[in-house]
């Protein structure tokens, strides 16, 4: 079986999560790491030893022992090292939001998809057992006609306590809840429904013009079927993130990212009780599907340019 050399870009907390998942599949190994933070670095190199720190990103994307870049620093740098890596002439896995300035993610796609480079974005959902599963149960006719989807996230604070290294996040500019985690539910919204229309949307921020939102209010019409997003940082209260579908025979609901539940009408019940670890599960089957990305084979990784669709939507509501 052959295996593919990484090279990682960022060492902050998607950077470093993937280095432990790479360390764990059959089919990758680490090529090297770089980034700008020296305390970053040695952290994530005292961590995973197999993780060779190099130089500079130019050195990384260069080495021949690089066989996909993946990008992990803040979003509004992708864009930088994704240009830099289509010039090399490498493969891509970026992640997400793909990036904060529209006219740079256009001209990323386009270039991209001039040089005719595998290319993906890590929305973490997309190969996830939850996911591959709602799509089956809609397929089938499970789940019968689809009446709509609600996507609701409460925080009590943003960023949360594990991302406070992530200072950028606080920041309009390229933070926010939205960007972060609402891109990865308008990612599901169009895999389950196909492309989408903004209807309406409403941002509130603080006083304070250079933080991101506190609050976010949309719709969208996916081909009829009604999906509304509503977000909110602040207050006492447990973290949720949940998307439901509602069916008019089984609605169907993926709680806290990775845990889906039923209901005919009663109680939510699992709907996946024979997987030990969705995050687990789902981390290792989207790097099988970069490695089938790379080889030629059908996959179930977003491209450039599904992440493009997220960020044109992503930027609207902010922007309304």
């Amino acid at each position: 079986m052959k295996t593919y050399g990484v090279g990682i870009i960022g060492l902050g907390i998607m950077g470093t999560r993937m280095l432990g998942t790479i360390t764990q599949h059959p089919q990758f190994h680490i090529a090297g790491v770089w980034d700008p933070s020296a305390s970053q670095a040695a952290e994530a190199t005292n961590s995973f030893t197999e993780a060779t720190l190099v130089d500079s990103a130019a050195m990384l994307i260069a080495s021949d022992d690089s066989d996909l870049i993946y990008i992990a620093c803040p979003p509004k740098f992708h864009a930088e090292y994704a240009q830099a890596a289509i010039a090399a002439g490498k493969p891509m896995l970026c992640e997400k939001p793909l990036g904060v300035d529209l006219a740079e993610s256009r001209a990323l796609v386009a270039a991209v998809e001039a040089a005719g480079l595998p290319n993906a974005v890590n929305f973490t959902q997309a190969c996830s057992p939850a996911l591959t599963t709602v799509q089956e149960r809609i397929a089938s006719g499970a789940t019968g006609t689809v009446l709509g989807a609600d996507i609701i996230v409460h925080f009590n604070q943003w960023p949360r306590d594990w991302q406070v290294d992530a200072d950028w996040l606080r920041f309009r500019d390229q933070g926010g809840f939205t960007r972060e985690v609402f891109s990865h539910y308008v990612f599901l919204m169009e895999r389950l429904f196909g492309r989408a229309e903004l209807k309406s949307a409403d941002a509130h921020y603080p006083a304070d013009p250079a933080l991101c939102e506190s609050s976010m209010y949309a719709r969208f019409d996916c081909n009829g079927v009604a999906v509304n997003f509503l977000g909110t940082v602040g207050g006492a209260g447990i973290e949720r993130v949940e998307a439901t579908v509602w069916g008019d025979r089984q609605s169907l609901r993926i709680q806290d990212w990775v845990n889906l539940f039923e209901s005919d009408g009663g109680a939510w019940t699992p709907s996946l009780p024979d997987i030990a670890d969705p995050r687990r599960e789902g981390a290792g089957r989207q790097l099988s599907n970069v490695a089938a990305m790379l080889e030629g084979k059908d996959h179930l990784m977003p491209s450039f340019h599904d992440a493009l669709c997220v960020q044109e939507h992503i930027e609207a509501m902010l922007s309304d």
